[in-house]
């Protein structure tokens, strides 16, 4: 079976769809452009489906390389077998591969080696055949050989055991049995060592001092926690099944007889066999295999978060003063245009006594010469009393009406140091480059957001634990999916932005910045093709995806793409308009008969979007900007009092619950038992990142500086 039909069997999709798909990738498609416009070949894909059959093909890939070397070796040592080969041959996964491969891969010296140099094979043949009719201690006697390094007959048996042992412990089909079993029936446990808490100071694995879950119902955010325990020295793990139970099932597979002389010899080798050499090697596939689905988990959790994070309500095309706060330092501000280009920056001292008053004049000048709707804050150090600064300096001066809004400053530090920052901003602080950021964050975080490594952006679960090319791979899906999903401004965006967009590298988006830089906006989508490297691929790839508002063609300034643009006048033509006059138009645009215009190359999926599109063309698909509050009377984590009552952010939702800004520089936890919906056992379906909700304080605890919060008020 080729892979394309393994993929369709596996993943339930229809093979049509999955042989385009492939084609398409051979082609240089890219998951954006295909999920969007070509979905007569796909019959509708979603770009999670597309994503999977572009993994699986990968892995298959893989499989099929590592399959070429296997059967190479085994055929090199003359014991390729016509069965071992369509065996070899039906592997689907790495580890059945593997599991097969065991018995003829090139071995270090093992116990049951050096029994097979010393002769004692064929002992080991009567032990795995269970004769009804022998005596062991009998029949050993013609093997022991002084000169061999057999001195008498229980040396004998030991070596004959050893290669049962291994015989066994390499059976794929035993091996097999061995790691189901494990999975299913067996526990994780992890108990403290004594003497990592012998000072007596409490850690943050308390809670796994003395903890077991079995192994087919631990979370992954317990096991992961538990894992970096153990690398941490606090406790150790290990996995506890019925040994006694398997061990019956492994002799079973060897075919042991309690009535045949040799059953005690089986019974000694399966026992050894399990705890020497089977143990360990399943006790680490388990394990792998738990960290696998932890990992993948745990990567969910953040691109779920990381999503709502991109797509979380700009402020949009409005001035704004960012404001990096700081007591000792000042507060840096930066005075930012609509679309985001700095234009002065200046730092005050409000919490200083003699510069009060100057702090007070220099912000409102800013805020009121620049035209400020909004003053966006940081919310980290000083971030409430610098709110409460800004708030009370513009009452009944011109600037009065601008909000003041908090903004997360996660990964902004990172961001001032990049070589990002240093290119946009090369003469100026690392703190002003970050006020700069925290406005732009406000504007359009999407915009601002691409350029910050994703891992810093505070919206992780256990992100430094995980499988980092796993966790690279599926933040990057994430931010593709984000960023072509909105659409991107090709006159004003930034290289790190444009570089997310299908079919531009970063080097192509460096070059389309300076040809906007050297020759002014673009007018036109097709212009793009002047841009150095930026081929006709990447232009099929990317043009639907960039925007230009303005442009004298309306469409440049939609979804609608480029390769559709005469379909559309067709439309427009047959309806007695002009194309301005359609796109834009939801009623002109409902009365296209869709049905009329299906041909070869395009069917009712894609004319269902580009009548969609006509009516809300280049329309944001994220959602309208609301401001949020805090309350004026709590400020840090002293003030909070159980009972109390908050307007929060979420900041971060994991498996076992959600993290809320309260506006006391100290995150609050939601469990997932105290969610609105608690009885939804995902908590991402019942609160996002960036989500505005209202909570009630359960407990505080001062000591460990947690909150403990209750979304069923």
């Amino acid at each position: 079976m080729d892979a394309k039909t393994i993929i369709s069997e596996e993943l339930g999709l229809p093979a049509r769809a999955v042989f385009a798909v492939l084609d398409l990738f051979a082609d240089g498609g890219t998951v954006p452009f295909i999920a969007r416009y070509r979905k007569e070949a796909t019959g509708g894909l979603d770009e999670v489906q597309i994503h999977a059959i572009g993994e699986r093909s990968r892995y298959l890939g893989e499989l099929d390389k590592r399959r070429e070397t296997v059967l190479a070796t085994i055929e090199e040592q003359g014991k390729l077998s016509e069965d071992l080969r369509a065996r070899l041959m039906e592997c689907r996964s790495k580890t059945d591969l593997e599991d097969l491969y065991l018995p003829y891969r090139p071995k270090r010296k093992t116990r049951a080696e050096a029994a097979r140099r010393r002769g004692l094979e064929p002992l080991a043949q009567r032990i795995i055949g269970q004769p009804p009719t022998g005596n062991p201690q009998q029949d050993a006697v013609a093997f022991v050989d002084p000169g061999r390094d057999v001195p008498d007959v229980d040396a004998a048996l030991a070596g004959a055991r050893d290669i049962v042992a291994e015989i066994m412990a390499e059976r794929a089909d035993l091996r097999a049995l061995a790691r189901d079993f494990t999975q299913k029936t067996g526990t994780v446990v992890s108990k403290v060592i004594k003497k990592a808490i012998a000072d007596g100071q409490p850690t943050r694995f308390e809670d796994y001092y003395d903890y077991s879950e079995p192994v087919s119902r631990i979370p992954s955010h317990r096991f992961l926690a538990i894992q970096r325990g153990e690398r941490e020295g606090i406790v150790r793990v290990k996995i506890e099944i019925d040994a006694d139970a398997l061990e019956g099932r492994l002799r079973h597979g060897m075919r042991h007889h309690r009535s045949s002389p040799w059953g005690k010899q089986m019974l000694l080798a399966v026992a050894d066999g399990w705890k020497r050499l089977l143990r360990p090697a399943v006790e680490k596939d388990v394990f792998s295999a738990l960290k696998e689905k932890s990992d993948l988990a745990a990567v969910e959790v953040f691109a779920e978060n990381l999503k709502n994070l991109l797509l979380a309500a700009p402020l949009g095309e409005h001035p704004v003063l960012g404001i990096d706060p700081g007591f000792r330092t000042g507060c840096k501000c930066a005075a930012l245009d609509a679309t985001g280009t700095m234009l002065e920056y200046q730092t005050i001292f409000p919490f200083e006594k003699n510069r009060t008053d100057e702090a007070r004049r220099i912000l409102c000048d800013l805020a009121a010469r620049h035209g400020a709707t909004a003053i966006a804050v940081g919310n980290g150090t000083a971030s409430r009393e610098t709110m409460e600064f800004a708030r009370e300096a513009i009452k009944g001066t011109p600037a009065r009406d601008a909000m003041v809004v908090s903004v997360s400053e996660a990964g902004a530090s990172i961001y001032s140091a990049s070589e990002i920052a240093r290119e946009e901003f090369p003469d100026l602080d690392l703190t002003v480059r970050g006020a700069i950021s925290i406005g732009r964050r406000l504007q359009d975080p999407l915009s601002e957001l691409v350029k910050v490594e994703p891992k810093a952006v505070g919206v992780g679960q256990y992100q430094h634990d995980v499988d980092q090319g796993m966790l690279a791979e599926k933040l990057d899906q994430v931010i593709l999916t984000c960023v072509n999903g909105v659409g991107v401004e090709i006159n004003t965006a930034s290289a790190p932005l444009l570089s997310r967009v299908a079919g531009i590298r970063p080097a192509v988006a460096k070059n389309l910045v300076a040809h906007r830089a050297a020759n002014g906006p673009f007018r036109k989508r097709r212009d793009l093709l002047k841009v150095k490297a930026l081929g006709p691929r990447a232009f099929e790839q990317a043009a639907g995806f960039l925007r230009i508002r303005g442009a004298k063609n309306p469409l440049d300034a939609s979804a609608v793409h480029p390769e559709r643009y005469a379909l559309v006048e067709t439309m427009a033509e047959d309806l007695g308009v002009n194309l301005p006059d359609l796109v834009g138009n939801a009623g002109l645009a409902e009365m296209i008969e869709v049905s009329n215009y299906v041909a070869e190359d395009v069917g009712e999926l894609t004319l269902a979007d580009i009548v969609l599109e006509l009516g809300k063309p280049g329309r944001d698909p994220r959602a309208k900007f609301e401001a949020p509050s805090f309350r004026e009377d709590v400020k840090t984590i002293e003030d909070v009092k159980e009972g109390m009552t908050f307007t929060g952010i979420v900041t971060n939702v994991t498996a076992f619950g959600a993290f809320v800004d309260i506006g006391v520089h100290q995150d609050g936890l939601v469990h997932i038992s105290q969610l609105r919906n608690w009885y939804v056992k995902d908590p991402h379906l019942v609160v996002k990142a960036g989500e505005t909700i209202r909570v009630r304080v359960l407990q505080v605890d001062l000591a460990r500086k947690r909150i403990g919060l209750t979304a069923r008020t």
